[in-house]
């Protein structure tokens, strides 16, 4: 019993010092990250568990699920960024501890390792888990659904008992409705019916198990849909929908991108995992359940990347999900290599050489560009990004050295890649890959953001003590909720032309980008005064 437990003791070990660690050196970063956040806390200070909001007003763009769990975070661990991200680190060493499960349940520890080490020695995908957004448990609710149901349709066709995966894979689907919206289902449905069509009758189940399916569903997402619906009306679920449909029709909030934005981002973003999903063909001896996921696995990649190609709004976690059937997909991979079944192709070989040392050469340059930035300002148009680099941030020489490193660890393995070493050399990409991520995290972020939104968020900090109203115009921001503790106000409060022109009754502050500082000033000279300006914002208060 404990050789079977033994395993997974080792991921949720090391899980933990991967995860957790420093997740609250660096301020949550705008939108998404401090948006959510905000909403968790006015759920505690309003004690509106049902409705989620975000400036004290209906949020109707994500259901509650994510929130409650930051909720809960923050009750234990208090209003601040490492609560808020405690969630998606647990979330990292579940996703590690199932991939673990899932690997060795299909075809061996071996396998089941691969797919561990390949998630967490990627960028994107181990960078996620420490972060406060909603995607890695929306993802891993819905990979989980697609495990069921890959064994309901095998325990079918074997003739086992299957209503049991069907009921679990339709509870992980609910819960994927309840983290993020109706696409949880969309890809679930849409991948299950391309599978369906692919091996035809052989995937059908029986038609009691769809209505099982989807009678769970539905119960699941009416402990909130169904009571939010009783309390408030239709109108803010016709809201929610109206926002879903709005993400696919329009680029929303200025996220817009070329047509392959995702395929770029999951090839340079989620290195080296990325390089390794070319095995598309299985074996001859495969077993039913191992063809059957690997299918699954292909259809699910395909739907989410295709889906999300067409949805004009493009966000780069968006196309997070296809992470996890590439890990599959690359352990698949590893095993053709290891197995001398399969070679890596040329191509393979130089993009790991290119894309190492591209990520190596970036973190060995910060540093220079860093102490340099008279170097960046002829390439930069935006007044406000030039600005941006007069932060005084601690940069030095040393801070060159790990990328240095992992140029080096990323030239061994391709050496050893070329002498067909496969696993020497994967096993330094991965692992170098891991520790380096973990460096650049604790390095080189925290600086990083000083540039970017460093001095707005010091002034909000700034006002935590006092009963003001503050807001930012000429551009969006969530930090004020956070950063600033805001409390519920007057109506008029949520008015910037009232907060700017209207008889406000306490301080009031304002904040801007330089870009829009002198028409904000030309406009409202009579209203407002300028109290300073640092590094590309500017910090005006009511007269």
């Amino acid at each position: 019993m404990f050789a079977n437990r033994f395993p997974y003791l080792i991921i949720v070990f090391f899980g933990a010092l991967l995860f957790i660690p420093f997740l609250g050196q660096v301020h949550l970063f705008d939108w998404d990250e401090i948006n959510f956040a905000e909403s968790a806390r006015e759920m505690m200070h309003t004690h509106n568990y049902m409705q989620v909001q975000i400036n004290y007003l209906p949020f109707w763009e994500k259901p509650p699920l994510f929130f409650w769990m930051q909720v809960l975070s923050m009750k234990a661990f208090g209003v601040n960024e490492f609560a808020a991200r405690l969630p998606n680190a647990i979330c990292g060493i579940t996703l590690l501890s199932v991939l673990f499960y899932v690997g060795s349940r299909l075809y061996s520890k071996r396998f089941a390792w691969w797919m561990v080490l390949v998630y967490a020695g990627s960028f994107l995908p181990q960078f996620y888990f420490k972060s406060g957004i909603i995607d890695p448990w929306f993802n891993l609710f819905i990979f989980l659904g697609i495990f069921q149901l890959t064994q309901a349709i095998v325990a079918f066709q074997e003739q086992r008992a299957f209503d049991a995966s069907v009921r679990y894979g339709a509870i992980f689907t609910g819960l994927a409705i309840l983290t993020k919206g109706p696409v949880a289902l969309l890809v679930v449905l849409l991948s299950y019916l391309i599978v369906v069509v692919i091996k035809r009758k052989s995937a059908i189940l029986p038609f009691k198990s769809y209505l099982q399916f989807i009678a769970i569903v539905i119960v699941i997402t009416l402990l909130w849909f169904g009571l939010e619906v009783a309390q408030h009306g239709w109108w803010f679920l016709e809201e929610f929908i109206n926002y879903q449909i709005r993400l696919f029709k329009t680029h929303d909030a200025g996220h817009s991108g070329f047509f392959l934005y995702h395929f770029v981002v999951l090839f340079v973003g989620a290195f080296p995992v990325s390089l390794l999903i070319y095995r598309w063909r299985g074996n001859s001896n495969e077993t039913l359940i191992q063809q059957t996921f690997r299918l699954f696995a292909l259809v699910s990649f395909s739907v989410v990347i295709l889906l999300f190609t067409m949805v004009q709004t493009k966000i780069i976690h968006y196309s997070s999900f296809c992470y996890l059937p590439m890990a599959f997909l690359a352990a698949y991979s590893i095993e053709g290599l290891l197995t001398q079944k399969y070679k890596l192709h040329c191509w393979q070989l130089y993009c790991f050489l290119i894309l190492g040392l591209i990520w190596s050469l970036i973190t060995m340059a910060l540093p220079l560009v860093g102490m340099h930035p008279e170097w960046l300002r002829p390439f930069i148009q935006d007044s406000f990004g030039k600005e941006n680099l007069n932060a005084m941030v601690d940069w030095n020489y040393a801070l060159s050295i790990p990328g240095l490193i992992y140029g080096v660890a990323i030239v061994m393995a391709f050496v050893w890649l070329r002498r067909l070493q496969y696993q020497r050399a994967l096993l330094a990409f991965f692992i170098s890959t891991m520790l380096f991520i973990q460096v650049v995290l604790l390095l080189f972020v925290p600086r990083v953001e000083e540039y970017s939104q460093g001095a707005a968020i010091e002034f909000f900090e700034g006002l935590q003590q006092q009963d003001c109203y503050v807001t930012t115009l000429g551009y969006k921001s969530y930090a004020p909720y956070f950063y600033s503790r805001k409390k519920p106000e007057r109506i008029e409060a949520s008015d910037n032309s009232w907060l700017l022109r209207g008889k406000v009754d306490k301080p009031t502050y304002i904040v801007c980008k330089c870009t829009s500082a002198e028409n904000i000033i030309k406009e409202n000279r009579e209203f407002i005064t300028e109290l300073y300006r640092k590094n590309g914002f500017v910090f005006f208060k009511r007269k």
